[in-house]
């Protein structure tokens, strides 16, 4: 991993997008932090495209999708697309948000089908793993499981690898984050969302188009969005996860000096002085 200052103004100059994790990229101790949010808002301002994809659950983050200044949130991995467009008083000038748009990737039978599924492994987790809980997210997830490993619970790796065998042998995909373990049938993911994202919102394919998007993340369920994009960035706390993240195609290309939202406002600041710069 390369120090954030490394990445060449010509390659940053043609960034148009940013896909950014959530957990410890944009948040800092579960909050966004004023920094963050500024980035963001800069990152709108310049015409750049934030969508964010994380695998906490569809009910919390509604009220995210609609307040931060986000193209998009992808949850639930790559389950469930939320958006709200905005609209403008003709008095008051003033933004306000519309409607929260959501749809999920799969319909509504499928959807019953797997929660049965989710729900029985989930009682397998917490009866044979000792220790174990839900994540206290529980109540807003409609597609998948999240068991705490991190956040409000503290798990040993020799407990989370228990539980990823249990969740595995139950035919379920499961990543680990920095701070829960998701578990969800399908073959969707991060980088499945991210494609899904920018064909329903942009009505582009991001096949053609991977050359102008960076990805911010932090841990190893980004592990697919850090081998599929050129330009990715871990924010510095990344390192936490170095060696389980060591056997990847490829690592995070860069990497910031500060960590969680700190670091996603360097990566902010870097792609605006590169737009500035090109004036």
């Amino acid at each position: 991993m390369q120090a954030l200052t490394d990445w060449p103004l010509a390659d940053r100059v043609q960034i148009t997008g940013v896909f950014t994790d959530i957990d410890d990229t944009l948040t800092t101790e579960g909050a966004i932090t004023p920094d963050a949010l500024a980035a963001l808002d800069v990152l709108k301002a310049a015409g750049i495209h934030v969508i964010a994809i994380t695998g906490r659950p569809v009910g919390w983050s509604m009220p995210f999708a609609q307040s931060w200044p986000l193209k998009a949130i992808v949850a639930e991995n790559g389950a469930v697309l939320l958006h709200s467009s905005h609209q403008t008083s003709t008095e008051t000038m003033h933004l306000w948000p519309v409607t929260l748009s959501k749809s999920y990737l799969l319909d509504a039978p499928a959807r019953r089908a797997n929660l049965a599924r989710l729900q029985h492994a989930a009682a397998r987790v917490l009866r044979e793993v000792p220790g174990t809980t839900l994540a206290r997210d529980s109540p807003g997830r409609e597609t998948d499981i999240a068991i705490d490993h991190s956040e409000f619970a503290q798990l040993s790796p020799v407990q989370i690898d228990a539980v990823l065998r249990l969740l595995h042998g139950e035919g379920l995909h499961a990543t680990v984050s920095s701070i829960h373990i998701n578990a969800w049938v399908g073959e969707h993911h991060k980088l499945t969302g991210a494609h899904w994202a920018v064909k329903a919102l942009l009505g582009r394919d991001l096949a053609q188009e991977m050359d102008q998007w960076v990805f911010v993340g932090d841990s190893t369920n980004d592990q697919l969005m850090f081998e599929a994009f050129e330009h990715s960035v871990g924010v510095a706390n990344v390192r936490r996860f170095e060696a389980q993240l060591s056997g990847l195609k490829r690592l995070p290309r860069y990497i910031t000096e500060g960590e969680r939202g700190a670091g996603f406002a360097e990566v902010a600041k870097a792609l605006l002085s590169a737009r500035i710069a090109s004036e």
